[in-house]
């Protein structure tokens, strides 16, 4: 599970949480809580709730922003190096903005040398098009919003911006390969033909438009040994044990359809 799903809950709070849904492992988003920075504080969480650390999210939330300084590969790197430190194997990252300077025209050559340097997989995440200034969604991120298309050799698949960018996760899924090595699992709707849906639903698997069912079945039949880890938003839950409802659902969602694992 991610923190992500309880947020803004302490990360302790979040493992407590997690435990009791009945998850095994933790993605820990980076934010402005120091525990989420220290990997003495996340080895003692793991310890205390008996659920490794799996993966590290880099900081790339609006609120994060001057987490770790202001340079965006200062903050990779120090995610990196917290992953490695927590014993996580994967940091999943956001592609750059393409206003992002060197970093940006940069990104692949830092994500690739960090993999070799560290054996911590760094995960590209699939985005989503959104407008400034009128301009087209697509421009505002280089290399782009398809990591399938990147020459990177690790990827995350998140479910629910594969459905704001009117992608099917099936073919990300499958187009990616071998070198898919993280899913968030969620859910979600895409835009509607107005084009003003702009939110990143997060919604429970099964609750959305997209094939979540039949690619975690695919993931399945292709022997998938990389993470799948839920991250689904939480906050309309009316009380904490509807909370672990939802939570639950998510995990039984998985067991059920991956079926070998």
């Amino acid at each position: 599970m991610s923190t992500s799903c309880t947020f803004p809950k302490s990360v302790d709070s979040s493992f407590k949480i997690a435990k009791r849904a009945g998850f095994d492992g933790m993605e820990v988003m980076v934010s402005t809580e120091d525990a989420t920075r220290s990997a003495a504080t996340l080895r003692a969480l793991s310890r205390k709730h008996d659920l490794p650390v799996l993966a590290i999210h880099a900081p790339v939330l609006f609120f994060t922003q001057f987490v770790w300084g202001t340079k965006p590969a200062v903050k990779l790197e120090r995610s990196v190096e917290l992953a490695y430190d927590c014993g996580a194997d994967v940091v999943v990252v956001h592609p750059p903005f393409r206003w992002q300077g060197n970093y940006a025209q940069d990104f692949l050559e830092i994500v690739r040398r960090l993999e070799q340097t560290t054996g911590v997989k760094v995960a590209v995440e699939n985005m989503f098009p959104w407008n400034i200034g009128g301009g087209s969604g697509r421009q505002a991120y280089l290399p782009g919003i398809d990591p399938t298309e990147m020459d990177c050799d690790s990827i995350t698949l998140d479910f629910s911006h594969a459905a704001l960018s009117g992608a099917n996760a099936l073919d990300l899924a499958r187009a990616a390969g071998r070198r898919l090595q993280h899913v968030h699992l969620c859910d979600g709707q895409a835009p509607g033909q107005n084009g003003k849906k702009l939110w990143d639903e997060h919604l429970i698997p099964g609750q959305g438009g997209q094939p979540v069912a039949e690619t975690l079945q695919y993931l399945d039949d292709i022997n998938y040994t990389g993470h799948v880890v839920a991250e689904i938003n939480t906050r309309p839950a009316k009380s904490e044990t509807d909370r672990i409802r939802m939570l639950r659902q998510t995990v039984e969602f998985a067991h059920r359809y991956l079926r070998q694992h």
